[in-house]
């Protein structure tokens, strides 16, 4: 099977590429899609840092490349987005498909442990096994200078990949994160069927448990949180991640904006100010 990434779509934006790639991935045993925006390269051996962002409950890698406008920004700061999706697909496990918030499209960003969704394992594509491919496959992209964003579910895999691999982000931002997974409903139902019901298990894969022990971070925490977001108040709960990251002497900034809800409207408003948040970080700020 194609390990190796073929090119599916093309469109311009900006000066530069929205590429869309299929390849097969050994670590979750399926083919999966991802995005790559490049911006316009100012010469031939040009290499770019990386920007991941990993998306939210029920996403592929497309919503964040079609809505974000991300690119913008992007272009202009020389930084590469990479997009992948959200879980394994195809693999017709029974009841992957069940509901929206468990299964396809809401892989948690971990590596699940219980047989069944032993196939799981979007942790270790997101931090294995796609840096490495695009590494190989991709010359102009220069890995060591990675930093990850994400939304809602894929809020919550930038924050706790970030804590875990510190040596390998340079920065991390998130909009509407789930921080706190083992103290609200989507956790908990996607915890006890990938994790099984260790909720020592669980804390692994919490930005709020895990920011005491991994506390030493080179960039502030950048969150964005809508004011109206209809999910802050019983699956979001940033003040849990605030209350942390000041026990632990984390910098964090978190932005509650009024008026804004959980969509990408929100991301869309706001998104300029993570790209340029990483762009610092990455060393290629032109302020």
């Amino acid at each position: 099977m194609e390990t190796k990434p073929t090119e599916i779509s093309s469109s311009k934006m900006f000066g530069g590429y929205n590429k869309r790639y299929k390849h097969f991935s050994p670590t979750l045993g399926c083919s999966m899609t991802f995005h790559i925006y490049f911006p316009p390269s100012p010469s031939p051996s040009h290499k770019f840092p990386v920007l991941y962002w990993l998306s939210g409950l029920t996403c592929t890698d497309e919503n964040f490349i079609i809505k974000s406008g991300a690119q913008r920004a992007a272009s202009s700061e020389g930084v590469v987005l990479i997009a992948p999706d959200t879980s394994p697909r195809g693999l017709n496990v029974e009841g992957e498909a069940d509901s929206w918030d468990f299964g396809v499209g809401a892989g948690f960003y971990l590596n699940a442990t219980q047989e069944k969704w032993k196939n799981w394992r979007m942790y270790d594509y997101i931090v294995k096994e796609l840096p490495t491919l695009l590494s190989e496959c991709f010359p102009q992209l220069d890995t060591s200078r990675a930093s990850i964003s994400g939304h809602s579910m894929g809020g919550h895999g930038a924050l706790t990949i970030y804590l875990k691999n510190l040596d390998k982000y340079k920065s991390v931002s998130a909009f509407s994160p789930i921080v706190n997974p083992t103290n609200c409903a989507w956790g908990q139902k996607a915890f006890t069927n990938y994790l099984g019901g260790n909720k020592a298990d669980w804390e692994e894969y919490d930005a709020t448990c895990l920011i005491s022990k991994f506390h030493d971070v080179p960039a502030t925490i950048l969150i964005d949180q809508g004011e109206d977001d209809k999910f802050l108040h019983d699956q979001l709960l940033p003040q849990k991640f605030e209350e942390a990251c000041r026990i632990a002497n984390v910098p964090l900034l978190l932005r509650l904006q009024p008026g804004y809800d959980h969509s990408y409207n929100f991301i869309a408003t706001f998104i300029d100010d993570h790209i340029r948040h990483h762009a610092q970080a990455l060393n290629l700020s032109r302020i």
